[in-house]
């Protein structure tokens, strides 16, 4: 029997890279699947029709995760919709690198709110449910960076060491209502948003991976699935690194 039949699957970001594979991973497990996407309508309507061919019950809907009352709508459509979910991953993220003495506030802003105010977004949205049907898990998508820092990204970095602490106090709030938070932290793994680096850029970070390559989104997926699955059923307030050794 497959892992997730017959559960709901909210997933933010969902219609490319990481976003796009866990999504694939979850309706492989027999999750039904309700993910947003923002600019991506091709690739989210691709994902959407694939998804169907395979006998997935999915839909896909165009949100805002920055925005609280389009959290708040998307949660409530996706409850008349499928009537229950099960699992919140939060994915939704954006990147706006410059060095701090160029860095504009919205620059700032942006990656803030698209990352980080998301997840306190969608969380909300959900957690009501949570509580009243006591059980429910969130895994919400950081990085390493947000760990170890890096130069250029002080506003990517600082959003994603505010998912990490966010993780932590949601789960020690809400463990006793039996609904579990964690976090994944990918590495350098091989999405568009590392395809617009150099290609020198990207030599350089592979000599630092002990494993000596990039990560691939399926790997992230796999991990995000273990941890919304009842074989992580002791498992909250972790952040699990998936990097192929390079934090070690």
């Amino acid at each position: 029997m497959k892992s997730f039949t017959n559960k709901t699957v909210l997933i933010t970001g969902g219609a490319k890279g990481i976003g796009n594979a866990i999504v694939y991973k979850m309706a492989q497990e027999g999750a039904n699947i309700a993910f947003t996407y923002f600019s991506s309508d091709t690739e989210a309507k691709a994902l959407q029709n694939t998804l169907v061919d395979m006998g997935t019950k999915v839909k896909a809907y165009k949100s805002d995760a920055s925005s609280l009352a389009q959290a708040n709508q998307w949660v409530d459509q996706v409850k008349e919709d499928f009537g229950s979910i099960d699992v919140l991953i939060n994915n939704a993220g954006i990147t706006k690198d410059q060095l701090m003495l160029r860095m504009q506030e919205k620059s700032w802003d942006d990656v803030i709110n698209t990352n980080l105010k998301s997840v306190f977004n969608t969380s909300k949205a959900t957690i009501p449910l949570f509580m009243k049907q006591k059980k429910g898990v969130i895994i919400n998508i950081t990085s390493i960076i947000g760990i170890k820092g890096n130069a250029g990204q002080a506003n990517y970095a600082a959003s994603k060491a505010g998912i990490i602490g966010f993780t932590k106090s949601l789960a020690i709030e809400l463990g006793m209502r039996n609904i579990r938070v964690n976090a994944v932290a990918p590495g350098w793994i091989m999405t568009d948003m590392t395809n617009a680096l150099l290609e020198k850029m990207i030599k350089e970070k592979i000599n630092l991976i002990p494993l000596r390559r990039v990560g691939k989104p399926q790997e992230v997926a796999s991990c995000v699935a273990f941890l919304a699955s009842d074989e992580a059923s002791y498992i909250t307030g972790e952040t699990i690194t998936v990097d192929g050794g390079l934090l070690a």
